[in-house]
């Protein structure tokens, strides 16, 4: 039996692609996904945090307060070695605010245009939190993907660094995976899958 309290899960994020891989990982728990467009968010939770970990927590317990909503939110990025770390936690601004997918994946090939294979592993990390609007974060999880940034982005079913980034393993970029694929192996889906065992706990309480 469901908790009434923890019938709908809200979503923390603008970015629709990011949304949908988190409501296909968690779809089987039956729960009702919002996301930031369906409730009226008055204060943007800006990610001020100086890792992963602080931004997603950020926006969880930001959002679950005024929602009062059950709420999960992520904070991802790219690391690349060559780069020592960069874009890191700056993923998403990594070319301006106002910048697009592409406007960043250019501006990341160009610093790296010089580099061998070799020297382009990356990895992409994930922390997720839950937070309810009582109690604030409940919950944290870590993922990551190791891989290689190749040359020129390949295949359309993504967003961010997707197209640009083969993971270890395998000879396509995640843009070229199936959805199932990546929902398993990437760090969105390594984090997301360990905090899901918590949260059917969490909604089966009576």
């Amino acid at each position: 039996m469901l908790s009434e309290k923890y019938l709908k899960l809200l979503i923390g994020t603008h970015n629709v692609g990011k949304a949908i891989e988190i409501s296909h990982v968690l779809e089987d728990l039956k729960l009702t996904f919002l996301t930031l467009r369906d409730i009226k968010v008055t204060q943007p939770v800006p990610e001020s945090g100086r890792t992963y970990e602080e931004n997603a927590i950020l926006k969880a317990e930001g959002y679950a307060r005024q929602s009062g909503l059950l709420t999960l939110a992520d904070d991802s990025g790219l690391e690349v070695d060559a780069l020592n770390g960069a874009p890191g936690v700056f993923s998403a601004r990594y070319s301006g605010p106002a910048a697009s997918d592409r406007d960043r994946i250019d501006l990341l090939l160009a610093q790296l245009e010089r580099n061998p294979r070799s020297k382009r592993t990356a990895r992409f990390v994930s922390v997720v939190a839950l937070a309810s609007p009582d109690a604030g974060v409940i919950k944290t999880e870590y993922g990551t993907c190791e891989g290689t940034i190749i040359d020129s982005p390949r295949g359309t079913n993504g967003f961010g660094y997707d197209p640009i980034f083969v993971p270890e393993g395998f000879n396509v970029t995640f843009a070229e995976l199936p959805s199932t694929t990546k929902d398993v192996i990437s760090h969105r889906g390594r984090a997301l899958h360990a905090i899901k065992q918590f949260m059917i706990q969490l909604i089966t309480q009576t």
